[in-house]
Formats: structure tokens, C-alpha cells, sequence
């Protein structure tokens, strides 16, 4: 057994894998900056001693204590895993105002630790020994190393500190972020153990005893395990089923099947078949933990028996970790497996039942009830009305309209003063209530089916852009352009139903347009009065004397104008229709656009941003769950 230098030995100067301080990073031919090969302090001292000979002065070797760390950048495999941490990033940014922290530590912790990992060697693969008391795997460790380098016996805990045992040089970042103190790094005793290729680059850490009764001994290796690229199990025949192994650390991390080693030790004490029989009952606890098995070829993890102490079973083992080893793809299943871990967390949070949205179904049912929360219908009908009611007063005749007046001059009104219709009180409240169901009915339709905290985003985004919205809908009402919309003190049906909210009184009836006809109108109504007014004058003057008598002429021009007035002004009230329907038809359609986009533009638009973020965030959380499963 030999122990490390001081370079790999923990003392904070890093590894001695490369080059100098010189050396960039991710470059792993060991060239420095002049093109050179420069392999760490004998390379130094090489080419000082040319330096010498040479005649120059050469260049002081920096002191250990100087010495920069030299990292060896990660190098990724090429696979799925570059763009899956990329979408996992966006996906914690984006998800940072709708998410709490607690959510979002897993995630977060995965990206530190990808990120930590990914500055440090990609030509080491860091192993951890992990078991519990009395399970043989310090033995297994230096059976391993082929030097007793961890303390074995009978004493409990026997292992009290990670121990790391280093086949190459340039571990040291790896073993700082472990936090392996210095004197408990190891490198492997000069033998076949030593120079086997296979083994080059594998970096064996020992644990503390997962159940020891010392709790700091169980929080280091929950520490460590978070942080090695696999990790070899070892159980005995006496606790291979024990809860505390299979709960804790074996049923969470089934989701690490590839980086897993499950080793059955002590099998020398098994007489006959037992160690086949405890192997396949091991087998079976594994596969209800929803731990895969590597078998026939299969992706999994590999579980096999064998004897630390006699030394049966560990030359294959040795193979199947130089195996693993040379593969260079450890570090990258890790990292795949703790994102598939965090995504599985959060899957409740992104991933929605059914397809969540606001259809155009939803859209026009708001908008109905916006419209009739405003009063649309009724501000059309009252149109239509009114403009019914000022193609009467131009085309009836004078003394219908002077007969009109003199009823209307004496009812009382609910006019004040100032000649204002004053809404009542619980009109204007059912509007409003009409108006808040109509943005609490949409803010479901939109949050149906979607996650707890989008579906609280969008519901708080239709309730914040809700306020307000009942006094917007009374300006709309009063500039919609129905008549009487704004003449709230005119007595008018208009002016009541279509500002139903309290809207701002003032300004001054809209009128109707008068149609081109209505002169004609007009001019044949006063003809028929005119010819009302010329024959009774006739009359009059025969019966007084002046004109000479003769009934039958007069009495046929007064019987024309008073049964030509009438006529016209039915002929005008039928020709009327039509357009007194279309006039209201678009007083209500105006409103109700006006409505429509108030409602748009403080409700609708708000909650159709907060989906198109969740489908962001959903797209994004896709990628990071789209090779879970294969590709790694």
C-alpha cells in the first residue's frame, strides 16, 4: 500500500494530471501553452534540468502550497444530456414566480451539482463502497485495492470516514468535493490491482455503515452517495432484506439502476445452494423496490454474490467494474438519473389532467355575460324603441304629438332636478354581481385541469384584472353610442338599461339618423294637416256667412287631410320597422363589443398569458422528461 503525495493527498492543490497552471481548461492531451507536454512536477523538473544545459535560467517550480489546482474539464458524452439540464434550468427560472423554493430545491440542487461535476474529470469514475455493519465491505474495498487499506474487524463502526483509494492521479477535485480529508487518501498497493488498464481512472471510496448508531457516520454517507457517480452495495446473508436498506436508500434510487451494484458477500458462510437461493431472493426484493436488473443485456443494475474473504466471486467483479469504468459514462448516468429523480418530483406541478385552455366556447360565454351584465339586449331594444319613438313624432300628425304632450306633462317622473334617472341600488348591485360570477366562471373554465399553482396564477390573474372592470363597463355603456346611453336623466328605457352599473351621468342623447325619406314624410304629414286646417276654415266661413254655402267640397278636402294623416303615419310606422330593428340591432352589437373588449383586455388576455407560460414551462419540463427512460 502507498499513500497519495501531498498533491493528491487533499491538501487544496489539486491534481497532478496535467500540465501546469498553464493548462486550459477541457484540454486532456497534456500540452501547456508552448505546445509542450507538461505532466505535473517531473515534467517540471525535466524542463528545468534542459533549461539548464541550455544555458537559461529556469523558471522556479512553484511550491506544492502554490501549486494551482489542475481540473480536467467535463467533456460530455454527446448524449441527451446537455440539452435536458438546459431545459431544466429554464424551466427553474421560469418557474421561480409561480413556484416556491421548497418545489424548486430538488431541481436546483441537481443543476449545482451537474454543474460541479461537470468542472471536474471526465476520465475519473467515482465509485462508492456502501453497506452496513458487519456487511464485509471494507473488506470488499481492500480486496478491491489488493492492500488492506480500510480498518476491518470486529469492532463497530469500523469505518468512521470516507477513505478513498485513487488508481490514477488527477482526483483531487473529485475527492475535495467529497470532502475526504487528506490523510485518507489511498493509492492502490504496487501489484496486478495497481497496473490493471481496466481499472485506470476508477476512484473506490469506502463509507461509514449506513445504520451505524453514530448519526454523523449516517449523514456522511447520504452526503457522499448524492455525489459519487455510482455506488456498490454490499449486503450479507443475515441483512440483505433489511428495511432500513431498502427503504431508505434502495427503493429512492431505483431510478439509478444503471449506476448500481447490489453484492451479495460473505457467501463462504452459505453451505450448498443457499448462496443461489438468497441470491434469487435478493433478486426478487430489488425487483419491488422498481429497481431494473441488468440481465441479458438489459440496462439495470448488476447484482452478483461472492466472498471478500476467500476472494470467490471478486476477479469478476473487478472485470465488471473495469468494464464500467472504461466506459466513461458513469458521471453521465448519474447526472440523467438525478434529473429523472427531479422531474419525477415535480411532475404533479407541470403535468396537467386533460387539456387546459380557454376555447372560444368559454370566450363567448364571458362575452355573453358581459353583455348582459351591461345590459346590451336591453340597450338594443330601448334603441330601437327610440328611434321608433322619433320617426313618430316626425311623421304622426300635430295633434296626436300635442295630445302625447299633454299627457306626459303631468305624470310623475323619477327624475330629480337636474332631470337625471337615477339607478337604484339593487340593480346596480346585481350587475356587479353578474360581472364577478362571469370572471369567476371563466377564471374555472381556464384553470380546469391545470396544476395547483397555475391554476391559482391564472384564477389571481382574471381577479386582479377584474378590478375595475364594473366601472369600466359604465364608461363603455355611456360611449357605446346607444341612445339615450348617456342621458341618464332623460326618462329614456335606453338610458337605464344600457348603463345598468352606476355609469357617469352627463353629456347629450345620441339621436338616430333620419332616413331620407322622412322629408317626404313630413311634407305630406303637414299637407294633410294644411288640408285639415283649409277645409274647417271653409266650413267655418260658410257657416258664418262669408263664403257661399256648398258642404260637399270642404267637407271632402277636411275628411282627406284627417284620414290622409293617419295613413301616412301608418304607412311611415310600417316602412319604420326594418330600420328601427337594424338601429337597435347595432347599438346592442356595439355594447356588446365594447364589452366584449374590456373584458378581453383586463381578463381574458391576462389569463391567456399565464397559459402560455404554463405551456412554456410544459414544453420545457418535455425535454427534460423526454429521455428519462432511454438515450442516456
Amino acid at each position: 500500500m502507498t499513500a497519495v503525495t501531498d498533491q493528491d493527498n487533499g491538501n487544496g492543490n489539486g491534481d497532478s494530471n496535467g500540465g501546469g497552471s498553464g493548462k486550459a481548461a477541457g484540454d486532456t492531451s497534456g500540452r501547456g501553452r508552448d505546445g509542450r507536454w507538461d505532466d505535473g512536477l517531473i515534467a517540471r523538473r525535466a524542463a528545468a534540468a534542459e533549461a539548464d544545459e541550455a544555458g537559461e535560467a529556469a523558471p522556479r517550480a512553484p511550491a506544492e502550497d502554490d501549486a494551482e489546482p489542475q481540473v480536467e474539464a467535463y467533456v460530455p458524452s454527446g448524449g441527451p444530456l446537455p440539452p435536458r439540464l438546459d431545459a431544466l434550468r429554464e424551466l427553474v427560472g421560469l418557474s421561480r414566480a409561480r413556484l416556491d423554493r421548497d418545489t424548486l430545491a430538488e431541481a436546483g440542487r441537481v443543476l449545482d451539482e451537474a454543474a460541479a461535476r461537470q468542472r471536474l474529470s471526465s476520465r475519473h469514475t467515482v465509485i462508492a463502497v456502501a453497506g452496513a455493519t458487519g456487511s464485509g465491505k471494507s473488506t470488499l474495498f481492500n480486496a478491491l485495492a489488493g492492500a488492506p487499506i480500510s480498518d476491518t474487524g470486529l469492532r463497530r463502526p469500523t469505518t468512521s470516514q470516507p477513505i478513498a483509494c485513487s488508481w490514477t492521479d488527477g482526483a483531487a477535485g473529485l475527492l475535495d468535493r467529497l470532502a475526504v480529508p487528506g490523510r485518507l487518501r489511498r493509492r492502490p498497493h504496487p501489484g496486478p490491482a495497481a497496473f490493471d488498464e481496466a481499472l485506470q481512472g476508477l476512484v473506490l471510496v469506502d463509507l461509514p455503515d449506513h445504520d451505524s448508531a453514530a448519526t454523523e457516520h449516517r449523514d456522511q454517507v447520504d452526503r457522499v452517495l448524492a455525489l459519487v457517480d455510482a455506488v456498490i452495495w454490499v449486503v450479507d446473508p443475515e441483512k440483505y432484506a433489511d428495511a432500513a436498506l431498502h427503504e431508505r436508500y434502495l427503493r429512492p434510487l431505483a431510478g439509478h439502476a444503471e449506476v448500481t451494484f447490489v453484492v451479495l458477500n460473505q457467501t463462504d458462510r452459505l453451505p450448498g445452494e443457499a448462496a443461489d437461493l438468497v441470491l434469487d431472493d435478493l433478486r426478487r426484493l430489488l425487483d419491488e423496490d422498481g429497481i431494473a436488473l441488468g440481465e441479458h443485456g438489459e440496462p439495470g443494475a448488476t447484482v452478483m454474490s461472492l466472498s471478500a474473504l476467500t476472494g470467490d466471486g471478486v476477479p469478476e467483479l473487478r472485470e465488471m467494474i473495469g468494464r464500467f469504468v472504461q466506459d466513461r459514462t458513469a458521471a453521465t448516468r448519474r447526472l440523467s438519473a438525478d434529473i429523472d429523480a427531479a422531474a419525477a418530483r415535480l411532475r404533479p406541478v407541470y403535468v396537467a389532467e386533460g387539456r387546459p385552455g380557454l376555447g372560444e366556447r368559454a370566450r363567448e360565454e364571458f362575452t355573453d355575460r358581459l353583455a348582459e351584465a351591461v345590459g346590451a339586449a336591453a340597450a338594443g331594444q330601448a334603441a330601437e324603441r327610440e328611434w321608433r319613438r322619433n320617426a313618430g313624432r316626425a311623421c304622426g300628425t300635430p295633434w296626436l304629438r300635442l295630445w302625447r304632450w299633454y299627457e306626459n306633462r303631468g305624470l310623475p317622473g323619477s327624475l330629480d332636478r337636474m332631470g337625471q334617472a337615477l339607478t337604484p341600488p339593487e340593480e346596480e348591485l346585481t350587475a356587479r354581481q353578474r360581472v364577478e360570477q362571469a370572471v369567476r366562471i371563466v377564471a374555472d373554465d381556464a384553470a380546469d385541469g391545470l396544476p395547483g399553482p397555475w391554476a391559482q396564477a391564472v384564477r389571481e390573474a382574471a381577479f386582479n384584472g377584474a378590478k375595475g372592470l364594473p366601472e369600466a363597463l359604465d364608461e363603455l355603456a355611456v360611449k357605446a353610442g346607444a341612445p339615450g346611453a348617456s342621458k341618464r336623466g332623460g326618462g329614456t328605457e335606453a338610458g337605464q338599461a344600457a348603463a345598468p352599473l352606476g355609469a357617469p351621468l352627463g353629456g347629450r342623447p345620441a339621436k338616430p339618423p333620419r332616413p331620407k325619406w322622412w322629408p317626404a314624410a313630413v311634407l305630406a304629414q303637414v299637407s294633410m294637416t294644411l288640408l285639415q286646417i283649409f277645409g274647417g276654415l271653409w266650413l267655418v266661413g260658410q257657416i258664418i256667412g262669408v263664403l257661399e254655402p256648398g258642404l260637399v267640397t270642404p267637407a271632402l278636402i277636411m275628411l282627406a287631410g284627417v284620414v290622409g294623416g293617419p295613413l301616412v303615419e301608418w304607412s311611415c310606422a310600417a316602412a319604420i320597422r326594418g330600420p328601427a330593428r337594424r338601429y337597435g340591432q347595432d347599438a346592442e352589437r356595439r355594447l356588446r363589443e365594447a364589452a366584449a373588449g374590456c373584458g378581453r383586455a383586463r381578463v381574458l388576455d391576462p389569463v391567456a398569458a399565464e397559459l402560455v407560460r404554463y405551456r412554456e414551462v410544459r414544453e420545457r419540463y418535455v425535454t427534460v422528461t423526454e429521455f428519462s427512460t432511454t438515450g442516456r
